[in-house]
């Protein structure tokens, strides 16, 4: 367990690594990866329980993480490398030739904590589920995580997938969806409209919690009252409401930072608001 000002100087550093990542190959998403740094964070320094060595592709007796909104890839690195995944400096090489830390996660270079190739959106849910049904047949007690974009709920492999979990009591998964209310092309009520998130979940037989993504308390209150409702026939799935490029003022109330690289200024800028806390790579 990590108290307050751990997770908060974990947050601040992974903000850090975002924007460096980012900025040195000028390409990447930074909007949707500082948007969930929180959650990240807490999810991996607070709530899961789960072994970083020896890594383990099946995740047999822990706790496992699937990451369906690819892009955010940012986010996702940083915080595995923050938690002895793999070496920090390796951050180092995002979206370098010949780099594990691709644009979007894979699987064929073999990076610790990347269970799925993952960025095709709409996937990750049924993954996820097929995980825990895995664990029930294995007798493994432990919960599957997974974090999907709001919208990427406008592909209809989700609502396939949300169908099938609680027809078959899928209750040993929780998922959570990135309410950021952006998506590359404009906020999602103008691109297509994803209407009311709750009524859905609800609907199809999912217990529906809602938090607030940037607000390390609230997170891990609601975190913690997932676990103690799984188990119970339901699967469980978190509405978290976030704010796209949080935590760095301009990239801030937009879907303009969603796919764009901050240039040698706006990165000093960025830095400048998320001071150094663990050390950069």
């Amino acid at each position: 367990m990590s108290d307050l000002i751990t997770l908060q100087r974990i947050t601040t550093q992974v903000r850090r690594d975002i924007v460096r990542m980012v900025h040195a190959v000028q390409s990447g998403h930074p909007g949707g990866s500082l948007g969930c740094t929180e959650f990240f964070t807490v999810l991996y320094n607070d709530i899961m329980q789960h072994h970083p060595s020896p890594w383990d592709m099946n995740g047999k007796d822990q706790d496992i993480f699937f990451l369906s909104n690819g892009h955010i890839s940012p986010v996702f690195y940083s915080t595995l490398a923050r938690s002895g995944y793999f070496p920090v400096n390796e951050l180092a090489t995002f979206r370098k030739l010949n780099t594990r830390l691709q644009g979007h996660p894979t699987t064929h270079e073999g990076l610790p904590g990347v269970r799925i190739s993952s960025g095709s959106l709409g996937q990750g849910l049924s993954a996820a589920i097929g995980a825990s049904l895995a664990k029930k047949l294995n007798n493994d007690t432990n919960l599957v995580y997974v974090l999907m974009g709001d919208g990427e709920l406008q592909e209809g492999q989700v609502w396939e997938a949300c169908m099938f979990a609680a027809a078959k009591k899928v209750d040993n998964i929780i998922a959570t969806i990135d309410v950021n209310g952006q998506q590359i092309d404009g906020a999602t009520k103008d691109v297509l409209n994803i209407g009311d998130l709750r009524a859905k979940w609800e609907a199809f037989g999912w217990v529906v919690l809602d938090t607030n993504g940037n607000d390390i308390t609230l997170l891990q209150s609601t975190l913690k009252k997932a676990k103690s409702l799984t188990g119970q026939g339901k699967p469980i799935i978190i509405l978290m409401k976030t704010e796209m490029g949080n935590g760095v003022d301009f990239m801030m109330h937009s879907h303009k930072w969603h796919g764009i690289p901050p240039n040698d200024e706006q990165l000093q800028n960025a830095l400048s608001q998320n001071e150094e806390t663990l050390g950069d790579y």
